[in-house]
């Protein structure tokens, strides 16, 4: 019973970057019959030296010192727990795993469902969520122990891969791709002068896209900017950054994307991973916050690098979102900020 009283406190409620959105997602892959149709790949813990490729000793520390201490951080936004530091190292490890697979020509392609994420962790710092940068730490091991000379980062999180930016800023054998909601986090960050620096300018390229933008901007900044440079990148391994937070359904931003987005934008850098590598290409999982609508998401990018499809209904699939304006066309403040982006790589790179 109650007692028609209010409670002296706000009720608790989870952490936004909980394990649920692991669970829920590899459930549905599970109900959707598509575990049935792919090569499970086994993840196991990067070692110290492949988290230093990144990072500070400091930072290894202080999560290592938060972890024994039952209490802690990583840096803003980025708790440590007791077991924390583990479960990042297998973060970290099951991306490597990943392109260990996908190296070896035991899969052409991958997907590395993992968590916490990786994009917003810098050399010195966790954040956001992140801990240890996963996926840069899956490229120097690309490079270390496969002898992988250029690659490309394609990061699609609807936040700014701001760690991923600063880890290879000065890279010249990495091209970092960053399309994201401009200004939403990290505040600042991600601006389309931020090109890299040293035998790296021209190495970063950031897409800031104004909030609202869906599909139609989505498709025409790959198909007019990251693609073509990515092609005079030649890159011989492709990674993906793949947040489904740029979802309309996700708390933590304003876009428009559905599950039919997810499909087309991985098929691109499918068919574009085919042209330039003999189809290497590594995903892993970065944010995604809608616990109802992000694990299909998940599913269709999963399902596209895998060919296989299942007959589970998507939820916004249907006739209203397909004729969304923002699904159909390039909205006038989308369409002046991607001239503004090739106005700016065209410096460096030949653009249409």
């Amino acid at each position: 019973m109650r007692s028609g009283e209010r409670l002296p406190f706000v009720e608790q409620v989870d952490h936004m970057s909980n394990p649920r959105l692991i669970d829920r997602t590899m459930h549905l892959v599970d109900l959707s019959g598509l575990s049935d149709h792919v090569t499970h790949i086994e993840p196991y813990l990067a070692s110290e030296e492949a988290i230093l490729s990144c990072h500070t000793p400091e930072l290894l520390n202080r999560v290592k010192e938060a972890d024994a201490a039952g209490d802690g951080d990583a840096g803003r936004g980025s708790p440590v727990r007791r077991g924390s530091y583990d479960i990042a190292r297998l973060a970290a490890g099951g991306v490597m795993a990943a392109v260990d697979a996908v190296m070896a020509g035991d899969v052409r392609r991958a997907y590395a469902l993992v968590r916490p994420p990786g994009h917003h962790a810098t050399p010195d710092m966790g954040m956001g969520f992140c801990i240890f940068n996963n996926v840069s730490i899956a490229a120097r091991h690309a490079r270390r122990q496969h002898g992988v000379g250029r690659i490309l980062i394609v990061d699609w999180d609807v936040h700014h891969g701001n760690g991923t930016h600063t880890i290879f800023y000065d890279d010249p054998n990495t091209l970092f791709v960053s399309l994201h909601q401009t200004e939403v986090f990290p505040v600042g960050s991600g601006l389309i002068e931020e090109v890299g620096e040293g035998e790296g300018v021209g190495r970063t390229i950031n897409l800031p896209l104004p909030a609202g933008s869906g599909t139609a901007t989505y498709i025409a900044a790959l198909e007019e900017i990251v693609i073509p440079i990515a092609r005079q990148f030649a890159p011989e391994l492709i990674l993906l950054s793949c947040g489904q937070d740029a979802s309309n359904s996700d708390p933590l931003s304003r876009m428009c994307l559905t599950t039919g987005s997810y499909r087309r934008m991985t098929q691109m850098m499918m068919d574009l991973a085919e042209e330039c590598c003999d189809g290497r290409l590594v995903a892993a999982q970065e944010g995604g916050y809608a616990e109802i609508y992000a694990p299909y998401c998940t599913l269709a990018i999963i399902e596209t690098l895998a060919g296989y499809r299942s007959s589970l209904e998507e939820p916004m699939e249907d006739d209203l979102s397909l004729h969304w304006p923002q699904t159909t066309k390039v909205g006038l403040d989308a369409r002046a900020a991607l001239d503004a982006i090739r106005a700016q790589q065209s410096q460096y790179w030949q653009l249409p």
